[in-house]
């Protein structure tokens, strides 16, 4: 079996050692492992990241082949978290992966106790859910990094990384800035979002919007940049 060593090894040369073990102590959890949060979770798994927590209520549907990282016609009805925790210890054994089967509402936040990770990523499709989730983690010392919407778009060099009142062109930022108005509550600080203002017109079914995973992908893997980076030393 493949140690860390060897595992690591080219994040080494590119970032250093001392990166690379800073990166292995920080504890990360991620909401939502659908199209955007698979792909970020193996994208931490593979940049270093040991500490991961992932949350999701759902099992694997023939509808998520197309876009989920662990969704194939092989693990149809199976548990996500639990799919994707196997494939993730199958990257680096040694990981620490912890997959909870639930979601994140307004009677469940506190047993996550989110105040003690490091990192805490967004990437939630309900919006009274995600509401609720930005005020709670903006309320904490941990950094915050939240996915807008990732459906009806295809084009990947519309996606852009930006603070949260600065997106536009992006419905879901929009609905949530109207909800929070509507609750007269508003995130306790800044944080920053993926986005893309492309949108497709006619890319949708009653509540069912197109999807394609090149998007979602970037997505995730760009989320998994911010918490990369960050722990990255200045040169």
């Amino acid at each position: 079996m493949a140690n860390e060593d060897q595992i690591f090894g080219r994040l080494e040369l590119l970032m250093g050692a001392e990166t690379v073990e800073r990166i292995g102590q920080k504890r990360v959890i991620i909401f939502g492992v659908g199209g955007v949060g698979s792909w970020c979770a193996e994208s931490l798994v593979r940049s270093g990241i040991r500490h991961l927590t992932i949350v999701d209520s759902d099992r694997v549907c023939i509808t998520n082949i197309n876009r989920q990282l662990m969704a194939t016609t092989k693990t149809v009805g199976q548990v996500k978290v639990d799919v994707l925790k196997e494939r993730l210890l199958s990257i680096n054994p040694q990981a620490e992966i912890t997959a909870l089967q639930k979601i994140f509402t307004q009677d469940t936040a506190d047993e996550f106790e989110i105040g003690s990770y490091d990192y805490i990523i967004d990437a939630i499709d309900s919006l009274k859910d995600k509401a609720l989730l930005i005020l709670m983690a903006t309320r904490t010392k941990a950094k915050f990094i939240s996915s807008m919407g990732a459906a009806l778009k295809l084009d990947p060099t519309r996606i852009k990384i930006t603070e949260f009142w600065k997106v536009q062109g992006d419905p879901l930022a929009r609905a949530l800035r109207k909800k929070f108005k509507q609750m007269g509550e508003y995130p306790k600080r800044k944080f920053k979002c993926v986005y893309s203002d492309e949108l497709i017109s006619g890319g949708k079914d009653e509540t069912v919007c197109g999807t394609v995973v090149h998007i979602t992908a970037i997505f995730g893997f760009m989320l998994a940049s911010l918490v990369i980076r960050d722990n990255v030393s200045e040169p």
